[in-house]
């Protein structure tokens, strides 16, 4: 079976490689519609979204291909971050500014982590194809900052690219001072719940 993540995040990649699954990447470059304002349902329809772009374009690239193996099983797989901060979600940051006001609002609190995952699944020989999704749930609380140490790590341009302005895999760990649910959650994607909704999934 053919395994395909639909996204560039490199931290999905490295968790998908630590967790031994081979896999290819193809970017979607899909229109994202949010059609709620609920974050987990968010992440879950971005997920989707993603997902279903990238199966899409490889169900025509096989189409037009000679050659290609009918019986090749396909499995992609979207993913979505959000930080929820009492139910608002923050997305990636616009510009060094915006992000430092993000952090400027989460130091010294507690906010949400939703990351939302999507299978797209094709059996061998199969036409059609069936969906599922689910979402991952993790509590950070982060330790006081001051301006200078907010404006110290948005120098470093870490947080530009990253859900609620920072990673805590990296140079923002200084102040994270707890977590309740699945580290791997927050850096981009739940590993360990993946593996295990693939396995159960495909059993089935």
């Amino acid at each position: 079976m053919k395994i395909v993540l639909a996204s560039a995040s490199p931290r999905r990649r490295e968790l998908l490689e630590q967790i031994g699954l081979p896999f290819e990447v193809v970017t979607s470059r899909v229109e994202e519609r949010i059609s709620s304002e609920r974050p987990w349902e968010v992440v879950e329809e971005l997920s989707r979204q993603k997902a279903e772009a990238v199966g899409e374009l490889l169900g025509r690239e096989a189409a037009c291909r000679s050659g290609a193996s009918p019986g090749e099983g396909l499995l992609v797989i979207g993913a979505d971050t959000v930080v929820s901060l009492e139910g608002e979600i923050l997305g990636k940051p616009l510009d060094e500014r915006d992000a430092f006001k993000m952090l400027t609002r989460l130091q010294g609190r507690e906010h949400e982590v939703y990351t939302g995952v999507t299978l797209l699944y094709r059996a061998p020989g199969a036409l059609e194809q069936t969906v599922r999704s689910f979402h991952e749930r993790t509590r950070v609380s982060f330790f006081p900052m001051t301006e200078e140490e907010i404006g110290e790590y948005v120098g470093t341009g870490d947080p530009l690219d990253k859900a609620g302005a920072y990673g805590i895999q990296g140079f923002c760990a200084r102040y994270v001072r707890g977590i309740e649910g699945d580290y791997n959650n927050v850096v981009g994607l739940p590993a360990g719940r993946l593996y295990q909704e693939i396995k159960e999934w495909l059993k089935n």
